[in-house]
């Protein structure tokens, strides 16, 4: 019996490689990738776009940031944000890697920012009671337990370079 292949679509690729070359630190590659996952997504249309939306500008967030441009880095924040979502941006949340390493150097008004616009894509259910924490958390100036939001999407393709 012959096994029907399964072929990968051309973002999931793009994601993994991405987050794969931003992992092995290099930062030219992760953002040459970024911006295809983003250029690739632009022409589908669907709901891989917001996903792509998000993720890119995590990572070219994440990049500015190594790069000491702050600003660059809240800027991408709020565009990750500002994605209307999809299923598992919907169900699991976003990824909250950049907003953590911004609280880290004291930006916490980028983040409380990030944390209201997410809301509007997290299905409530999900997110009310972590988004009120992390807020109160931020308020007081801790740094939230982001848990498992720190890495989701970060490994579309479930190998364990994540």
């Amino acid at each position: 019996m012959r096994t029907k292949e399964i072929k990968i679509p051309n973002y999931v690729v793009f994601k993994q490689q991405m987050y794969t070359a931003f992992k092995e630190n290099k930062m030219e590659e992760a953002t040459n990738y970024a911006h295809e996952y983003l250029n690739l997504s632009k022409l589908n249309q669907d709901w891989n776009f917001e996903d792509a939306v998000h993720h890119s500008n995590l990572v070219l967030g994440l990049i500015a940031l190594k790069k000491g441009e702050v600003e660059q880095s809240k800027n991408h924040l709020i565009k990750a944000g500002k994605t209307k979502g999809n299923g598992v941006l919907k169900s699991f949340g976003p990824n909250m890697s950049l907003a953590n390493e911004l609280l880290k150097i004291g930006e916490r008004e980028v983040v409380l920012e990030y944390i209201s616009l997410i809301k509007k894509f997290w299905y409530m259910i999900f997110s009310w009671r972590k988004t009120r924490l992390w807020k109160k958390q931020i308020l007081n100036n801790e740094l939230p337990e982001f848990g498992g939001n720190l890495i989701y999407g970060m490994n579309p393709m479930g190998n364990k370079t994540a």
